[in-house]
């Protein structure tokens, strides 16, 4: 099963490679020339001994060309390396970007559901080490374990065809004894690996959560208990990660010993040649500069199979982010929503994130063009769902949802949003500036419709008199503005959107009585040619809506206007009413 998520891996990097196959091409070329030069190098060095040796020949001559030779053997081996690494950043970094840029979109992309699932800090922890595993994976899978198994095969076949065969023998052997053992240590040790990614991004998801929730802890004196839950995930990773750190050593002395024993075999064969004058004192320079030229990159070699047998690892949780599969999805050239009148209506719809507990059943109304419907309900009962329906978060099981007698279902998701503004009831604000939170509504517009929408939303004053104005930072979540200043600007950022359905998802719920009243009638005046679909908890809100249905239980129980409703005995708007009447006149 590893193994196949890790082709799976090296797969989904193969078009990004291809995107570039002229400089990959390149970069080959130039790696098998610096290859080439390598193997070269030892030949060289002989030559020129052989030329030096009293015992070869009874003059002896200065071989300059040899010595030329190797010098510019080794520039050019030097020189290729460094060519081909210039040469393939590019490539690299490219890719990297690409990929991270898909996961973006594709995080995007994803469901409602998922995002109401996901943890923050491991999702930003698997991305972070799974682009940093595809750098490593492109580069030194690439250039590394590639060349040095061609160099190996090069050598073999030097020491084959001019030397005895169990010169050979003993290097390839020791060669594929090295191998083994470090595939087989390797192996074992991934899964202390595993668990340290494991425990990271959980450690990294307790801190994020904690740090997002500083007000909570502090209100219930809880830094010991988040300390002692974070240090409990540290504790994990600790462990792992020491036993990871163990096993690495047990690995490098294990390879170490082969590489030895290997060396010392061959060394004492040449050694033994030399003395019987079978072998030149060239050939032993020569076996012995083939010999670390081999072992040294067979060390890294097994360095980089380690790492990229981790960088699959983390690769592995980036990648199970791209299989997540979207809930709603445009259909096969689905067109363009044009909105004309803006007429919605939904048509017999039912709806259940869970099967076993139904949300919305047979949900039926039609809000007429220009028009003002409301909803009201106790909590629980399905109104902000409706939103997330109109808004296409997600699909109704059964029914369906029109504008303008077009299912939205059959139109760009991206058109239908274009046309809806929603002002929900939980503002959450990016932690940048004010003007970059309203301006977000139409990034286009310029900084007068920005300053327009914060006078309609009542917010302008207030920010005129702040020291950076505009360009006050609103923290994380828009921690350092009050309840009501979020929803004012959540209010502006809609209005900057200029669409042609307004939905305001209790809208008004942060903001006291006296605010509240002073948006309300902005509110009206801004909705009073759109189409307008409001979700309230305050009644007083909806009094003058056009149509207002009664929700529970994830049915319509009442409709009517605010007077018809007021005029039906025993019915759930009338009791409500009375309730809120009671309440407002204690508040007062």
């Amino acid at each position: 099963m590893k193994d196949h998520h890790d082709w799976k891996a090296i797969r989904s990097l193969l078009p990004y490679l291809w995107a570039f196959k002229g400089r990959v091409a390149i970069a080959l070329t130039l790696l098998t020339l610096a290859k080439l030069a390598n193997v070269a190098i030892p030949l060289a060095l002989k030559e020129a001994i052989d030329a030096l040796d009293p015992q070869q020949q009874d003059i002896i001559y200065l071989p300059i060309a040899m010595l030329i030779a190797y010098g510019l053997l080794r520039l050019a081996s030097s020189l290729f390396s460094e060519l081909r690494d210039a040469l393939f950043a590019k490539v690299i970094f490219r890719s990297v970007r690409m990929i991270a840029d898909k996961i973006f979109e594709h995080l995007h992309q994803l469901s409602l559901r998922f995002h109401l699932q996901r943890q923050t800090g491991g999702i930003s922890r698997d991305i972070e080490r799974g682009s940093r595993g595809i750098s490593f994976l492109l580069n030194f899978m690439i250039f590394n374990i590639l060349p040095t198994l061609v160099e190996i095969a090069l050598v073999t076949v030097i020491l084959l065809s001019q030397y005895d065969s169990i010169f050979a023998l003993i290097t390839t052997g020791t060669i594929l004894l090295y191998i083994l053992y470090t595939l087989i240590i390797t192996e074992w040790r991934m899964r202390f690996r595993r668990a340290m990614n494991e425990m990271d991004s959980q450690a990294n998801n307790q801190a994020i959560d904690s740090l997002l929730n500083y007000e909570t802890v502090k209100y219930f004196n809880n830094e010991d208990y988040e300390l002692q839950r974070y240090d409990d995930k540290l504790a994990a990773w600790e462990k792992s990660a020491i036993k990871n750190q163990t096993s690495l050593s047990l690995l490098n002395v294990g390879q170490g010993t082969i590489i030895a024993i290997g060396i010392t075999i061959l060394m004492l064969l040449a050694g033994q040649g030399v003395v019987a004058g079978e072998l030149s004192l060239g050939d032993l320079v020569l076996l012995n500069a083939f010999l670390l030229q081999l072992y040294l990159p067979l060390g890294f070699l097994g360095f980089v199979y380690r790492e990229i047998r981790h960088s699959l690892a983390d690769m592995e949780r980036m990648f199970k982010l791209l299989d997540q599969e979207a809930e709603t999805v445009d259909k096969l050239n689905a067109p363009i929503l044009t909105v004309k009148q803006s007429n919605i209506q939904f048509n017999h719809v039912d709806f259940y994130y869970d099967s076993n507990r139904a949300i919305l059943h047979d949900i039926n109304f039609t809000i007429e063009a220009g028009k003002k419907l409301a909803i009201v309900g106790p909590s629980g009962s399905g109104k902000s769902t409706l939103v997330r329906l109109l808004f296409r978060f997600y699909d109704p099981q059964a029914g369906n949802i029109t504008i303008d007698g077009v299912d939205i279902r059959d139109v760009q998701q991206h058109s239908l949003r274009q046309v809806i503004g929603v002002v929900p009831q939980d503002t959450v604000l990016f932690n940048d500036t004010i003007y970059h939170n309203i301006v977000y509504g139409n990034p286009k517009q310029d900084k007068q419709a920005v300053i327009d929408a914060a006078k309609q939303a009542h917010i302008h004053e207030f920010i005129s008199q702040l020291p950076d104005g505009y360009d006050t930072m609103v923290g994380e979540r828009g921690l350092k503005l009050s309840g009501g200043e979020k929803q004012r600007v959540a209010i502006a950022r809609t209005l900057l959107k200029n669409p042609h359905i307004l939905v305001f998802d209790e809208a008004t719920s942060a903001l006291d009585s006296h605010a509240e009243k002073a948006i309300n009638s902005e509110l009206q005046a801004i909705s009073a040619n759109k189409t307008t679909l409001v979700i309230a908890h305050r009644l007083s809100t909806v009094v003058d809506a056009d149509t207002i249905l009664v929700l529970e239980y994830g049915k319509i129980v009442e409709r009517g206007t605010h007077n018809e409703l007021l005029e039906k005995s025993g019915g759930r708007y009338a009791a409500m009413w009375a309730l809120q009447q009671q309440k407002d006149i204690i508040i007062e």
